[in-house]
């Protein structure tokens, strides 16, 4: 399966956060499918955690996660920004979410995410537990 990993999913382990363990586990099933991020994701992550003074959270998730995962990234272009200002308009979401929607639908990617706000939208999510089942 082709999956879109949202932000929220990688910043549950690096910020010790209640859903880390079921964010590790479904990490731990990269040989069984193929994952992609969005660059504003990947960006996203490292403000959050330069912020927090996690720089070393960030070397590894380059690292760990990018790199060893062989993440591949899912680009937006100027063309998409478009359909993002729509897809925020249709389903009230967020720039970040609407980017996220969008880079699912443009590359056909099942959408990862704790984020529920994507279960108003005709794209919905799956959570980790709900991949490893």
């Amino acid at each position: 399966m082709n999956l879109l990993i949202d932000a929220n999913i990688i910043l549950e382990i690096y910020l010790d956060q209640e859903k880390a363990g079921e964010s590790r586990q479904f990490l731990n099933s990269f040989r069984e499918h193929k994952f992609f991020m969005t660059d504003f994701s990947i960006h996203s992550i490292g403000v959050i955690l330069f912020f927090r003074n996690r720089k070393d959270g960030f070397k590894y998730f380059l690292h760990d996660v990018l790199s060893q995962m062989d993440v591949e990234i899912a680009v937006l272009s100027l063309e998409d920004m478009n359909k993002v200002l729509e897809v925020s308009e249709n389903y009230g979401l967020d720039f970040d979410d609407s980017c996220q929607y969008v880079a699912a639908k443009k590359h056909g990617l099942t959408l990862i995410s704790f984020d529920s706000d994507f279960d108003r939208t005709d794209l919905k999510r799956k959570t980790p537990s709900q991949v490893l089942k």
